[in-house]
């Protein structure tokens, strides 16, 4: 055994000295693509370890390969914890794509190329019906539900991934690594199909800093809120945690919510609700659960919902703006169990009927999904469901959306732990949006 580490010692002295050193990270991985909120284009997103170029090699499905290149940016992202470990985050839009096309690309550089693989350009206009797959709360340790969405990501039944807070548990744990083998997991998923996301309270560490650099959602406020327009709905993406972790600034608060206002006011415009009637939310904590926790959702002044009034200015909550402007369909997670609520405002119920609760509701509807699996296991529910709670359940899972058109929406709960049984599902039918829709 002496002899042959002496052998090994004298070979690397006498061979050629890259022979000998560390293997560099200049491989692609990682790789997911967002929606950019423009017309026929796609960001793709990678890390590696080392510094190289951006860029993706692209073409028609069927096509010839690579036929297109573009190039993007590649910026360092130094994390918080005590290594200091470095990472570089590579973005690269791709534009002028053909809606509802395929195309097949790999990411990287001539120092090194991922995988190959493939997503379809979002359609445009709202004369079509958008698939979502919808969830919060996924870790790296029992990501129960990730193994069947990502067979049905790859069988193509979605169109767009709605992740609402809540990633790895933690990303910014073991200085980071722990959020480099959750983006390494999710790949069989969002390297298919844009992956939107939400922050969580999984990811305040350092500011968010893991969530904001690994992510590339639409608009300039670094994925914290953010909207866009898909088929009849304009989907809003936004932050919970503002209302939490004040020692990032006091100001997010306020930011955050003159921007719902203005793109709410727009939204709500006659010439844009008449296109994209659907206005539907997402975000992490929910204004109402019926849990049995001490989480913010389990207060009647629920911070979300109705503010703060411990902070000068006091802080506005959401409730009444959402109500206010309309919106059809609150999506929530936080909570590790499914529920789904009558149409509630104030905590009354404003069913559209007894016999059909969902059809002409005169209050948002809200739905409660974070129940996709992670190391935190289930959360419990009161034993007597609240008059606003409609149907609950703690089985692992998650949930399925399509927007068919301007009036109707369906949703279903899909439980792993029954083998992908539908275990609730519901029509949202709407012949009235806006706030006309609650009179």
């Amino acid at each position: 055994m002496g002899c042959l580490w002496m052998f090994w010692v004298f070979f690397c002295l006498a061979a050629a000295p890259v022979l000998c050193v560390p293997p560099v990270g200049l491989q692609p991985e990682q790789v997911h693509v967002s929606y950019t909120g423009v017309p026929q284009s796609m960001i793709i997103t990678w890390t590696t370890f080392n510094k190289t170029e951006s860029w993706v090699e692209y073409g028609v499905w069927g096509g010839k390969l690579f036929q297109l290149t573009a190039q993007g940016s590649c910026t360092l992202f130094k994390d918080g914890g005590d290594e200091g470990r470095k990472l570089y985050m590579h973005r690269v839009t791709l534009t002028h794509l053909k809606p509802g096309t395929a195309y097949v690309y790999h990411c990287g550089s001539n120092d090194g190329w991922s995988d190959i693989l493939f997503f379809t350009a979002i359609k445009e206009g709202s004369e079509w019906s958008p698939k979502f797959a919808l969830f919060g709360d996924l870790g790296n340790d029992n990501p129960q539900s990730l193994a069947r969405l990502q067979k049905e990501t790859q069988l193509g039944m979605y169109d767009v991934i709605l992740h609402i807070g809540d990633f790895a548990y933690d990303m910014d744990e073991d200085n980071a690594r722990i959020g480099d083998e959750f983006m390494r997991q999710i790949q069989s998923i969002a390297a298919y199909v844009p992956y939107m996301t939400s922050p969580g309270n999984h990811e305040n560490a350092y500011n968010f800093s893991n969530y904001r650099n690994r992510f590339s959602m639409p608009g300039d406020t670094e994925s914290l809120w953010y909207s866009w327009n898909i088929g009849p709905a304009h989907i809003i993406s936004l932050s919970t945690e503002v209302y939490f972790y004040l020692e990032y600034g006091l100001d997010l608060i306020f930011k955050q919510y003159s921007w719902l206002e203005k793109d709410l006011e727009e939204a709500n415009k006659p010439e844009n609700r008449r296109v994209r009637p659907w206005i539907i939310t997402m975000a992490h904590r929910p204004m109402y659960c019926s849990n049995d926790d001490k989480d913010d959702c389990t207060k009647f002044e629920s911070y979300v919902r109705v503010g703060r009034n411990d902070t000068m200015p006091v802080a506005p909550g959401l409730e009444k703006l959402f109500y206010d402007y309309g919106v059809d369909l609150e999506l929530w997670a936080h909570e590790h169990t499914y529920e789904r609520l009558w149409p509630v405002y104030g905590f009354q119920v404003f069913n559209g009927s007894m016999e059909h609760p969902y059809v002409n509701p005169r209050a948002p509807v809200h739905i409660i999904t974070g129940s996709a699996g992670c190391r935190e296991k289930h959360d419990g529910f009161i034993p007597a469901p609240r008059d606003w709670s409609a149907f609950r359940s703690t089985d692992y899972g998650y949930t399925r959306m399509q927007i068919l058109n301007s009036t109707h929406l369906y949703l279903e709960q899909v439980s792993d732990d029954q083998n992908g049984r539908v275990i609730d599902n519901m029509w949202l039918v709407k012949e009235q949006h806006g706030t006309a829709a609650w009179k």
